[in-house]
């Protein structure tokens, strides 16, 4: 459960729970400022298929766009972390799927948060859709955007103390000679692990240009934690 800091004793939001690629996760129920949006977050917007797929969903909640995001109930520090991700070319311009880190208590670190966030258009000029970050944003040098292309991609970070390294692979693993799409490596303002913990995200962003139109859905194949 997530603790919410405030006067008094705290207090313990409810989280629901699954499991996915031989972890225990938690599933977001309470809603959260994310993308410039109040999103909702239904623990019914994700699950696992019979195959072993995390199926996240974006989708209308009286008259609001829900959407679905899971943790571990863990924190596993430095090490490998990556997700195997299905097509995301269809995906509305306003939904963004993300791995990253997260330490609620690191008020004072911005939160150990850095990740990678795919879908949508951030770089419309470009035609990026999909960035490496490390928070805050508005140092020099701790986002890089790219193109992910279409098709099923594996989405890696590497943590280690004072290099946090980044790659996208095209298909289903990063160890079977997959073509490398991405790579950047942030060698500044990397956090230590403290109590940060990985997240999985699909949200909707705020955009007057293209805002939601219709439900949305990623499915993740797996996800893998090499120290």
């Amino acid at each position: 459960m997530t603790i919410v800091k405030g006067v008094g004793t705290p207090q313990l939001n409810p989280t629901g729970s699954l499991k996915f690629s031989g972890y225990d996760w938690r599933v977001r129920m309470i809603a959260s400022v994310k993308g410039g949006l109040n999103n909702l977050y239904d623990p019914e917007n994700a699950w696992t298929d019979a195959s072993g797929a995390l199926h996240m969903q974006i989708k209308k909640k009286s008259d609001r766009w829900s959407c679905a995001e899971i943790f571990l109930n863990r924190s596993l520090g430095y090490g490998t972390y990556s997700v195997t991700v299905r097509d995301t070319s269809h995906l509305e311009p306003a939904a963004v799927f993300s791995m990253f880190t997260f330490d609620e208590w690191a008020t004072d670190q911005h939160f150990r948060e850095m990740g990678v966030e795919v879908g949508g258009r951030h770089d419309s000029a470009n035609k990026n859709n999909a960035r490496d970050e490390i928070q805050p944003l508005y140092i020099p040098g701790n986002l890089f955007a790219f193109a992910a292309p279409s098709g099923t991609l594996t989405y890696a970070l590497h943590w280690e103390s004072g290099h946090a390294t980044f790659k996208t692979f095209r298909g289903r693993s990063a160890d079977a000679g997959g073509q490398l799409v991405s790579e950047h490596e942030f060698t500044s303002g990397i956090p230590e692990p403290g109590k940060a913990i990985l997240r999985l995200i699909f949200f909707a962003v705020a955009s007057d240009k293209n805002p939601m139109q219709k439900p949305s859905e990623v499915v993740v194949e797996k996800f893998e934690y090499l120290p």
